[in-house]
């Protein structure tokens, strides 16, 4: 039976597989989870045709929406060949029964030329692309398998995707070594007709290439204020829009603000299920697309915990804090700073969130009032 269940999957279907080297990946280490594979330039892992069916159809009869979203990460998707996706779209239409279908895939652009982007514009695919800003900034640590440059190819493939009229957004890192050049990474973004801009901190245990908490907050602050004075209803953060979100009472999108988690599940290419894209690890694998119905694996009171322990384990400095219907404690992966004050740890982009969050608060209370009465949120510029 057909229940009203989204879950917000992303799918693997070249597992970890990788054309570049990014140097803050964490994703690349997930290879150890697989058992080898032959010697090759790019070792090549492929979600067979058996697995991803099962996933496709699963997905389309467990959801009742009209409308069915699929999202495709890596590693790097493209790296299967256009082939592989003619086949996604096929099995799509073959099992949609009536229903819409909408896909999304983030790729390093590398490998883009015409023929891809000819296909994402007649199946109407949103393409993320990674970018880490302007040349000096995107090389620093977005590299290739031999350390050289990525940033021409990535900027070629921007190019072909706005030939072609593909809509896209950007997912910009932000790390040590370019939370200091805030306004010039927006910038270049807004020259390179981005619109839609992601801005996601570099966070990991003995990393020094992690974002410093108050560099961070001072980077999204920055780009705030150009935004804000300039850029609203043109330009979309994904950051500021779940900020807006919460300052209109809206539950949050984005699970990283979000009170609970667990329905943004990992299928890998071996159609093994993990409870999260940062929770790769057997200890939380909650089950095997091809063994399990897709409601009994969210379901199961492994998953079910998983998401209530972001609540159950928020910090007490959370709970007293005026922004916590904001934040919720951010991510759980970043609960990483031990204190006197509880057993459980406090986000490690604590002072940065609480920095970013006083500074829009004025604008925010505006436009969410704007929203209420029906009137343009971008009514917030005449006030600048």
């Amino acid at each position: 039976m057909s229940q009203n269940l989204n879950y917000q999957i992303i799918s693997k279907p070249a597992g970890p597989s990788c054309n570049m080297d990014c140097t803050y990946c964490f994703y690349l280490e997930k290879e150890q989870l697989f058992a080898p594979l032959p010697t090759q330039d790019v070792p090549l892992r492929i979600m067979s045709e058996p697995i991803l069916e099962t996933y496709i159809q699963k997905k389309l009869n467990t959801e009742s929406s009209s409308e069915q979203s699929f999202i495709w990460q890596g590693g790097e998707p493209t790296l299967l060949g256009l082939e592989y996706f003619e086949k996604v779209v096929a099995l799509q239409q073959k099992h949609a029964r009536g229903k819409g279908i909408q896909n999304a895939v983030q790729t390093n652009g590398v490998l883009l030329n015409d023929e891809w982007c000819e296909f994402f514009a007649k199946h109407n695919f949103l393409v993320g692309i990674s970018i880490d800003g302007p040349r000096e900034l995107n090389d620093k640590y977005r590299v290739n398998k031999a350390g050289d440059s990525t940033f021409d190819k990535v900027v070629e493939g921007v190019a072909l995707l706005k030939k072609h009229q593909v809509e896209f957004n950007t997912l910009t890192t932000v790390h040590k070594g370019n939370a200091d050049h805030a306004l010039e990474i927006y910038r270049f973004l807004k020259e390179l007709g981005s619109r839609f801009m992601q801005f996601i901190p570099i966070v990991e245990k003995n990393n020094d290439m992690s974002v410093d908490s108050k560099q961070y907050g001072d980077f999204l602050v920055a780009i705030f204020d150009e935004w804000v004075s300039q850029n609203v209803g043109h330009i979309f953060v994904q950051n500021f829009d779940v900020a807006l979100e919460a300052w209109s009472g809206l539950p949050s999108s984005l699970c990283v603000f979000a009170e609970t988690c667990g329905t943004a599940p990992v299928l890998e290419h071996n159609g093994d299920m993990y409870a999260c894209d940062h929770y790769v690890e057997p200890k939380y694998k909650i089950g095997n697309i091809l063994d399990d119905e897709l409601p009994t694996i969210m379901q199961s009171p492994q998953q079910v915990a998983f998401g209530q322990d972001k609540l159950d384990q928020l910090h007490p400095k959370c709970i007293r804090c005026d922004y916590r219907f904001a934040c919720h404690g951010g991510c759980p992966k970043d609960r990483i700073l031990t204190t006197t004050e509880s057993d459980n740890k406090l986000n490690y982009l604590c002072d940065g969130y609480t920095r970013f969050f006083e500074h829009i608060d004025p604008q925010m209370k505006f436009m969410a009032n704007e929203i209420r009465h029906r009137r343009a949120p971008a009514n917030v510029m005449i006030t600048q």
